[in-house]
């Protein structure tokens, strides 16, 4: 950013239009027309929207004064967040009422996602998931709890399953991998560029790929063979939601319950694993 931090990003790009190149001048019109959109879309998206490359739009984040397409979207999300916040019918709420709407949104949220899911793909993805030889499933940052947890609950159905505390050590499982591996991702913007490169060298190996993400366009969505949507396509706005995996934690849940659900799945041996566990709670 620029040595003035009090400036909104519509105020960075209003000021940098004059000297920006053409191609970008697309971008900036669009995010200008259209904040409450374009925070909403990936690099994928946005570019689409704006009939220009991708790396158009990674070149016009910077010369605006950001580090890339990320750094300026949350900007553009902390901005419109202060400004006002969305309630579950669309209409907007201020500060003060936010966490009233808070519980709304993500209910009204979760049901959108169910009504919208594929369920034919969803037990597809199951079906994957319980014949693998081994599901190694790979997230990066603030997703990656959420990766430990579908890994820890995946082999207590006794489906074996490696989740990698990090990129570099997940790079190395997928090339220790053998056929019969399945692959989990988990990628709310679908753009990690570390979760892409694990997720080529799977795709080079020809490994299977259920993946978990907010956006059906994106380089993950475009690898994956099951794509599972953590987003409806038209949910209520609210800001910071980034910051929030509610989303991806409900589709991983369904995903596990459709496990739970199969008639495959011998469940007097996943009681007897319950009981010898029951002495660890009160």
């Amino acid at each position: 950013m620029g040595a003035n931090e009090t400036k909104t990003v519509i105020e960075f790009i209003e000021e940098k239009i004059p000297v920006i190149f053409k191609a970008e001048r697309k971008v900036a019109d669009f995010i200008l027309a259209n904040p409450e959109e374009a925070v909403q879309l990936n690099v994928s998206e946005i570019a689409n929207a704006s009939d220009v490359s991708e790396a158009t739009v990674i070149r016009f984040c910077k010369h605006v004064g950001f580090r890339g397409y990320n750094h300026m979207r949350i900007s553009l999300s902390r901005d419109l967040g202060r400004r006002y916040y969305f309630a579950v019918d669309g209409t907007t709420t201020e500060p003060d009422r936010e966490f009233q709407n808070f519980f709304k949104v993500v209910a009204a949220n979760m049901l959108k996602i169910g009504d919208a899911m594929d369920l034919d793909v969803l037990q597809n993805a199951a079906n994957a998931l319980r014949n693998a030889a081994t599901v190694h499933v790979i997230a990066v940052g603030n997703t990656n709890p959420i990766a430990q947890y579908m890994g820890y609950r995946l082999n207590r159905l006794k489906i074996r399953s490696f989740a990698a505390f990090s990129p570099e050590y997940a790079m190395m499982q997928i090339h220790l991998s053998q056929p019969g591996d399945v692959i989990l991702a988990i990628s709310q913007s679908g753009c990690s560029k570390q979760v892409v490169s694990v997720l080529t060298v799977a795709k080079e190996k020809g490994l299977p790929i259920v993946a978990i993400t907010a956006h059906r366009y994106s380089p993950v969505s475009n690898l994956s063979d099951y794509l599972l949507l953590a987003a409806s396509g038209d949910e209520a706005q609210y800001y910071f939601k980034s910051y929030s995996h509610l989303n991806e934690m409900a589709v991983g849940d369904a995903l596990l319950s459709c496990l739970i659900n199969q008639e495959t799945l011998d469940q007097s041996e996943n009681d007897t694993i319950e009981l010898r566990m029951a002495d660890s709670k009160l």
